[in-house]
Parts: structure tokens; C-alpha cells; sequence
């Protein structure tokens, strides 16, 4: 406001004095040439005179003035009109001379030290370099992510404008001039940052480019890293992969990130869930740039500090088991379709601390894939059924019927509620129908089990036994004049997390379900007379059949429940070590939960599920080939019965069973029967789980990603065999 009236009265005082000025000086021009004239006039009129004395006396009698020499010029006339036409454009010159010297005064004396500010900030330009991530290691210090450097050619904003620099780049580095073109005019990383032209460039055109440098103005050369995985797809769902930050990435980074365009950033497992500490700080580079945002020179340069370390909880020779046995057994020639099953997935946990020691998923993906960014021809692959959708974890974020292993869970609910006990026995013939519906319902074993009781029904996995349970769930129901909750049987399970997230940190991990009559009416909303709870909903529930979705994950950490008696917390995070290779961040256990039941009851439950695989012979063999003795195992097999595709195989087990240490949970999916396919895999796996806790070296190799190619799968369709 000051400076606005600070203008105005400068103005004024200039346009005044321009104006007075040019007046006077207009003036005293004017009056001059009119004196000059009349003097010269006067002159003339006498050296030419010739009057007759008869003229002049006509003249005298007429009236009339006497001429001299000419017409008489009119006073005032043709000169007063010059003089306005003067004044008129002395004022507008007074006007716009005077506009220009306030605005210069302006400029120069009360706005001198703004612009100067202005100028500096627009001369200087700090772009932020990319800093290499932190390494991720197992529990024992293997490295499974590590950076590598690559010589990368880079080029200034500008560049792109130069057609002839761009043709040179082309036909040195072989990428298409139309794509050198593209990621050149790419701000994406912004305005003044180099952009990336091509990575992993051969030293021949790295030395081509250097040494031919007036070729390439604005074009150098920098040895940066990307991420490299020694061991190719081993742990790939665990571990993740990196991309481009996106716009996205940007509206939802956390406060004090320092994410900014042209980073790549954690999309996937843990590099996504851990991404601001592997992430390193970036460095600066100051460059001094024209009018244009040209870089002119590059001012001053610090560089970037790389990410701290993270150590997982994974031990990569279980992991590296995990991951070749899923493989061999699904496509042993590397085509799914050409073994047994379609798909798989395998946890293993520590008990005593909720360690995750190895988490496998196939078809699997090669991480270092998606360095540079993924090409839309992979990415479609990736994405389509008939590869089976590599990207998925199956472990944390594929939902799957329980089937049998769910009777443990269900069987507990029965302990509690007086409809099993260790005594009460129930005969099996292969079929039942309680409900006198004349839907009859199967068991597995269509000759049936003959007489039973709860221990041998959960050891021969009894249907039967199981739906008797069921039976006597739904009409103990409030619904049907009863006084027992219609949830109590589906209460049980829920105390051991099915249903909910277990919180492990890794992203996008399914809660799976565990129905109750009052998420059916809601599912059934549209169609009322489908969403009425019927007992045929238990019978089926009370087997894991039927609405209950689970993950392995949560297989995993309910059946650590029942050998410790606490849910532990599933987590991959063992530390955090900084740059000076010091525990930042340890991890701590949490238990999510002690569900309440009585020793008795949790005791019963165990013991049926140690007489499992020594009752089996197809588990007793597979356990013993692993130098594992059966009677020392506690687990339980499961076959999901499909309709349109082969049974899906379940198996869970713990070990020792008298000093719980690990548990493991397996799925193939069209795998078949639990205890034929899923089984041998649970034996090789908890083998190296427990060998690797015994401190023996287990072997570490690569792995490879799936390739995406599978054939139509066909299999042994012999229906349910727990």
C-alpha cells in the first residue's frame, strides 16, 4: 500500500515538470518566429512600394485601409493553432516518459531487493538423486535383495529438443529413436532432472559416448543401482518388487517422506510394507539454470545415503525347500499343468514367537522383472487364468474352503458345549441324514468308519461323527426353541482368528469367513428365501465345507494356537540395522490372543491330532523318508471338495509334538487328496525347519519365475481321501 502511494505521488511530481517544461519551451519558441516574420513582411512591403496619390485618395474617400504588399495576416490564427497541437503531444510524451520513470523508480529503488530474491531462486535449482535402498536379509544374514550398479546413460531436459543428438543416441544404444524421444520428454521425474535414456549399458557404448562427447551435448554417463536378487524368485511374494513412484504414490506417502518423482519405491510384500526404511535419503544436486530451464552448470552436489538394512525372519534354506518342492510338484518341466495341481502355497512358523520362517506361493514371479518397469505384454500375462496369476500370495491373500482341518476348531466348540466328550461314541455307515430331509450327506469313506469315538473321529476324519456334532449345534439354537446361542459353534473358531486378519505385515492379506446366519441374510439380501439359516449351513460349516473360506496363513497361527494354547502375532520382521550395521528396530512378539479353553479339552484335541500320521500309512511314509518320526507329529489332513475342478488338498502339522517349535500349513489346489499330495510336502518342509533350528547348513539355490505357460490340467479325480 505504501509503495502503491509512493507511485502515485512520483508520478504526479514528473508528469507536472514534463508538462510545465514543455510549455515554456513551446512558448518562447512561438513567439520568436512570429516577431521574424512580421520584420521580414515589413521589408518587403516598403522596398516594393508604388502608390499613386489617386489611389490612396479613392482609397481614403472609400473607407478602406491602404494595402501594402500583400494580404495581411490575421492575428493570432494559423500560430495559436500550431500551439495547441504541440501542447497536446508534449502532454502525452509527459505522460508516458513520466509512467516509465515512476515504474523504473519502481524497479530499481523499492523493489530492487524482491527481485533480486526472485532472480537467485530462479537461477538456482536443487534437484534431489535417487539413494540406493537398503539390503534385505534372512534371519541368518543371507543377503536376498542386495543392490547392483548400472552404467546408465543420462541426458539434460534440453536434449530432447536436439533431433540430431537424439538419432546419434538411438543408433549407438539400439533403442528406437521414438523411445529415446519418449523417455527424454518424460517430467515425470521433474523439470530439471536428468532423464534416464537406457540401464545396464554395455562399456563398448559407454566408452563410444564418452569419448565422442561434442557428439552428445548434455549426454553423460552415471554408474547408479538397481535392485538385484541373487537367488531369482526365491521368497518373491515375501520380498516384493520395486517400481516407479506414481502420482498415487505421492497423494498417499506419509508425512516427512521424502518421496518425489523418479524414485522407485516398494510395490509389493515387503519392500512395499517397509518402504521408508529401506529407503535411503536423497542427495542433492544444485544446478544453475537459464531463462529457458536449461541447466546451465552443475553447482554443487552431495550425494544420496543408502537405506538401512532389513532383516527378516525367513531362514532361506526352509525357504528355498519351500519353494523347489511347490515347484516340482506342480510343473516339474516348468509348464503347470504337467504335474500334480494347478497352484500351492505353504507357511512356516515359529510357535514360541510367531516367526515366519518360510512363506512360499506358486506360480511364483521373478522380482527382477519388474526392474525398469514392466512391459504390458508381462503384465497381461501375468494378470491372465491361464497362468494362474503369479502376482497372487496365496498364503495371505488366496481363501480357501478349510475342509478338515477346520474339525479340530469345531471339535473344541464341541468339548465346550457337552455335545463330544472323551467318552461318547458315534457309529459311522458312510451316509447320514439326521435331518430326515432325504438329502442324505456323505462321509468321506462311503463304506464308513463303524463306531467311533471324539479322538477317532478326528484321527480318520470322520464326517459323520461331525455332523452329528453339528446336529445337536442347531436345534441347542435360540432359532429353534433352544437356549445356546446360534453362533456358539462358529464363536469357537473365531477365537482362534478365522474370520480376521491375522496383522502380519505384508499387504492386502484376506480375513477369510466363517458364516453365521446373520451374514447369510445380508449376502442373500436380493433373494430373501436363499438367506434363510438352515441346519444343512452347520452340517457343512462343521466339516469346513460349505461358506468357510480360510488362508493358509490362518491355518498356520490357529493350529500354533492349539500346540502353545496362544495365538502369536505372524510377522517377517526380525530387525532393522542402520549404516553403522547397528539394531535400529528389533522386534518384539505379540500374542493376539489366549483363547479360553480348558486343559482338558485342548489336551483331548492334541492327542487325537498326534495319532493322525502314525494311523495313515501314506503320512508315516513320508514322514520317516525325512528321517521324521511319526508319533512325534501332530497334524491333520483336509480335502476341499470342488465341483467343477479336482479336490483341493490341505495338510497342517506341528512339531516336536510334545515341545512345540514350528507349524506348517499346506495347499495345492486341485491337488487331491490331503494326506496323498499335501502331506509329503508338510513332512519335507517342518524336516528343514527343524534341521535349520538345529543349526545344519540346508542348501540355497535359485529359483525360477514362473514362465506363465500351463496346459489344461486333468486330474486323478478319486474324490476325498483324508
Amino acid at each position: 500500500m505504501v509503495a502503491a502511494i509512493l507511485y502515485g505521488i512520483l508520478g504526479a511530481l514528473a508528469l507536472a515538470a514534463i508538462v510545465a517544461v514543455a510549455i515554456a519551451i513551446r512558448a518562447r519558441l512561438c513567439a520568436g518566429r512570429v516577431v521574424v516574420r512580421h520584420s521580414r513582411a515589413t521589408l518587403n512591403s516598403i522596398q516594393n512600394l508604388d502608390v499613386s496619390s489617386a489611389s490612396v485618395d479613392e482609397a481614403s474617400h472609400a473607407g478602406a485601409e491602404p494595402r501594402v504588399g500583400g494580404p495581411p495576416t490575421p492575428a493570432g490564427g494559423s500560430t495559436d493553432h500550431l500551439s495547441s497541437r504541440f501542447l497536446a503531444l508534449g502532454a502525452l510524451a509527459a505522460t508516458v516518459f513520466g509512467a516509465l520513470a515512476t515504474r523504473l523508480f519502481g524497479m530499481q529503488v523499492v523493489s530492487s531487493e524482491g527481485y533480486r530474491r526472485q532472480a537467485n531462486e530462479n537461477k538456482y535449482i536443487d534437484v534431489a538423486t535417487p539413494a540406493p535402498r537398503g539390503y534385505i536379509f534372512d534371519a541368518d544374514g543371507v543377503a536376498l535383495v542386495k543392490n547392483r550398479s548400472s552404467l546408465t546413460v543420462v541426458a539434460d531436459a534440453e536434449v530432447a529438443d536436439d533431433r540430431d543428438v537424439l538419432m546419434r543416441l538411438s543408433a549407438v544404444l539400439g533403442v528406437p529413436y521414438s523411445v529415446v524421444r519418449a523417455r527424454l520428454a518424460d517430467t515425470s521425474s521433474g523439470a530439471q532432472s536428468q532423464r534416464v535414456v537406457d540401464a545396464d549399458v554395455s562399456l563398448r557404448n559407454v566408452a563410444f559416448i564418452t569419448e565422442h562427447s561434442d557428439a552428445f551435448p548434455g549426454v553423460t554417463v552415471q554408474n547408479r543401482t538397481i535392485r538385484s536378487y541373487p537367488y531369482g524368485a526365491l521368497a518373491a511374494h515375501v520380498l516384493g518388487y520395486t517400481g516407479s513412484v506414481s502420482a498415487d504414490d505421492l497423494k498417499e506417502k506419509p508425512q516427512n517422506s521424502q518421496i518425489e518423482l523418479g524414485d522407485d519405491v516398494g510395490k509389493s510384500g515387503v519392500e512395499y510394507v517397509y518402504d521408508r526404511v529401506l529407503a535411503g535419503e536423497h542427495g542433492k544436486r544444485r544446478v544453475m539454470a537459464d531463462a529457458n530451464g536449461r541447466v546451465v552448470r552443475v553447482v554443487s552436489e552431495t550425494q544420496p545415503l543408502r537405506g538401512s538394512d532389513l532383516h527378516l525372519t525367513l531362514r532361506a534354506s526352509v525357504q528355498y525347500t519351500v519353494d523347489r518342492t511347490l515347484a516340482d510338484l506342480i510343473a516339474p518341466d516348468g509348464v503347470i499343468g504337467t504335474g500334480t495341481g494347478v497352484a500351492g502355497a505353504v507357511v512356516v512358523m515359529d510357535v514360541r514367537d510367531g516367526s515366519i520362517v518360510a512363506m512360499g506361493s506358486y506360480p511364483t514371479f521373478a522380482p527382477e522383472t519388474f526392474t525398469g518397469g514392466i512391459s504390458q505384454d508381462v503384465w497381461d500375462l501375468y494378470s491372465s487364468a491361464s497362468s494362474h496369476h503369479p502376482l497372487l500370495n496365496r498364503a495371505t491373500s488366496g481363501a480357501y474352503a478349510a475342509a478338515s482341518t477346520f474339525k479340530s476348531f469345531t471339535g473344541l466348540a464341541a468339548l465346550r458345549h457337552g455335545f463330544a466328550d472323551a467318552g461318547r461314541t458315534w457309529t459311522c455307515t458312510g451316509s447320514w441324514d439326521g435331518f430326515r430331509s432325504g438329502d442324505v450327506q456323505k462321509c468321506w469313506l462311503k463304506s464308513g468308519h463303524g463306531t467311533l469315538n471324539f479322538e477317532g473321529g478326528i484321527i480318520h476324519s470322520c464326517d459323520v461323527v461331525f455332523y452329528e456334532i453339528a446336529y445337536g449345534f442347531f436345534f441347542a439354537g435360540v432359532s429353534q426353541g433352544g437356549r445356546l446361542s446360534d453362533t456358539a459353534l462358529q464363536e469357537e473358531a473365531i477365537k482362534y482368528r478365522f474370520g480376521q486378519a491375522t496383522g502380519i505385515d505384508l499387504p492386502s492379506e484376506e480375513k477369510g469367513r466363517v458364516p453365521t446366519p446373520e451374514w447369510k441374510a445380508a449376502y442373500w439380501a436380493d433373494v430373501p428365501t436363499e438367506g434363510v439359516w438352515r441346519g444343512g449351513d452347520l452340517t457343512n460349516m462343521v466339516i469346513g465345507q460349505g461358506d468357510v473360506l480360510v488362508t493358509p496363513l490362518q491355518v498356520a497361527v490357529a493350529y500354533g494356537g492349539i500346540a502353545t494354547g496362544r495365538l502369536m502375532k505372524p510377522h517377517l520382521l526380525k530387525e532393522v540395522r542402520n549404516g553403522r550395521n547397528a539394531a535400529a528396530v528389533t522386534f518384539q512378539p505379540e500374542v493376539l490372543a489366549e483363547p479360553d479353553v480348558s486343559d482338558e479339552h485342548l489336551s483331548l484335541v492334541r492327542r487325537a491330532l498326534n495319532g493322525v500320521a502314525p494311523a495313515s500309512p501314506a503320512l508315516s511314509k513320508a514322514f520317516r523318508e525325512q528321517g521324521l518320526d511319526p508319533t512325534t507329529i501332530a497334524c491333520k489332513t483336509g480335502t476341499a471338495e470342488m465341483v467343477e475342478t479336482e479336490d483341493y488338498a490341505w495338510f497342517a502339522c506341528y512339531a516336536p509334538f510334545d515341545e512345540p517349535r514350528y507349524v506348517v500349513s499346506v495347499l495345492v489346489e486341485e491337488g487331491g487328496g490331503g494326506a496323498a499330495t499335501a502331506g509329503p510336502i508338510g513332512a519335507k518342509v517342518m524336516a528343514a525347519a527343524l534341521a535349520a533350528d538345529e543349526g545344519e547348513p540346508g542348501k540355497v539355490g535359485r529359483v525360477e519365475g514362473s514362465t506363465g505357460e500351463s496346459v489344461r490340467y486333468v486330474g486323478a479325480r478319486a474324490g476325498r481321501t483324508d
